[in-house]
C-alpha cells in the first residue's frame, strides 16, 4: 500500500482527527494570508490529506473560515472560565483577568490576525454563527460579579458596567500588538522587546485598576 492510501485509510478511519487537523491547517492559512488570500489547497496539504476532504468535512471555504474563527473564541472564552475569579479577592480577581486578556494576545497573535481580517469584511462570518455571540454570556457575568463584589465591599466604584468594561480591557491590549510594528517606528522604541512588553503589561493593569477605584 501506497503511502497516500494509508494517509487516506487513516483518515476514513478518524474523521474527528482528520477534522481537526483540517481545522488547525485553516488557522495556520488564513492568519498568514486572510480569508481572500486562504486556499484550500493549501490547507489540505498541511492538514497531509485531499482537497476534497475539506469540502467533504466543512462544505466550502467560507464555513471553514466560519468555523476557524469559533475555533479562536471557544480557546480565549474557555481559558478565561479557568481563571476561576469568583475564588479570588475583587482586586486581585481584576488583575488577573487584565493580566490574563494582555498575556493572550501576546501570546496568540492569530486571534489578533483573524479578528482584523473579519473586521475588515464587515464581521460577514460571525453574522452567520449562532455560537460566538453565545459564547461570550460567561464572560460578561464573571466580570460583572467581579464588580459586585468590588463594590459590595467597598473596592471598586459603580461608574462601569460589564461591557464596557470589558472592551476597554481588551482594547488597550489588542491596540497595542495589533499596531506593534507601526507604533515601534513611530516611537523608535521595540514594542515587542520584552521590557517594552512587560512595561506595557503593567500599565494596563494600573490603568484599569485605578479607574476602578472609589
Amino acid at each position: 500500500m501506497t503511502k497516500p492510501q494509508k494517509q487516506e485509510a487513516v483518515q476514513k478511519r478518524d474523521p474527528v482527527a482528520t477534522s481537526k487537523a483540517l481545522l488547525q491547517a485553516a488557522m495556520t492559512e488564513f492568519t498568514q494570508y486572510g480569508f481572500e488570500g486562504g486556499r484550500v489547497d493549501r490547507i489540505a496539504q498541511l492538514a497531509g490529506c485531499n482537497k476534497q476532504l475539506v469540502y467533504h468535512y466543512f462544505g466550502s471555504k467560507a464555513e471553514l473560515y466560519k468555523l476557524t474563527l469559533e475555533e479562536v473564541y471557544r480557546e480565549i472564552r474557555e481559558s478565561e472560565m479557568q481563571l476561576h475569579l469568583e475564588d479570588l479577592p475583587p482586586i486581585e480577581a481584576m488583575s488577573k483577568l487584565v493580566a490574563f486578556s494582555f498575556d493572550y494576545l501576546a501570546d496568540h497573535p492569530e486571534f489578533i490576525a483573524l479578528l482584523n481580517d473579519e473586521n475588515r469584511m464587515d464581521a460577514c462570518h460571525i453574522k452567520a454563527s449562532d455560537n460566538i455571540a453565545e459564547m461570550h454570556s460567561p464572560l460578561v457575568k464573571m466580570i460583572d460579579e467581579t464588580l459586585a463584589r468590588g463594590i459590595k465591599a467597598g473596592l471598586f466604584n459603580e461608574r462601569f458596567e460589564p461591557i464596557n468594561l470589558y472592551l476597554s480591557i481588551a482594547g488597550l491590549s489588542f491596540f497595542y500588538f495589533s499596531n506593534h510594528k507601526t507604533l515601534s517606528v513611530i516611537f523608535k522604541r521595540d514594542m515587542t522587546a520584552k521590557e517594552s512588553i512587560d512595561a506595557r503589561r503593567q500599565h494596563v493593569i494600573d490603568l484599569i485598576l485605578s479607574a476602578l477605584k472609589p
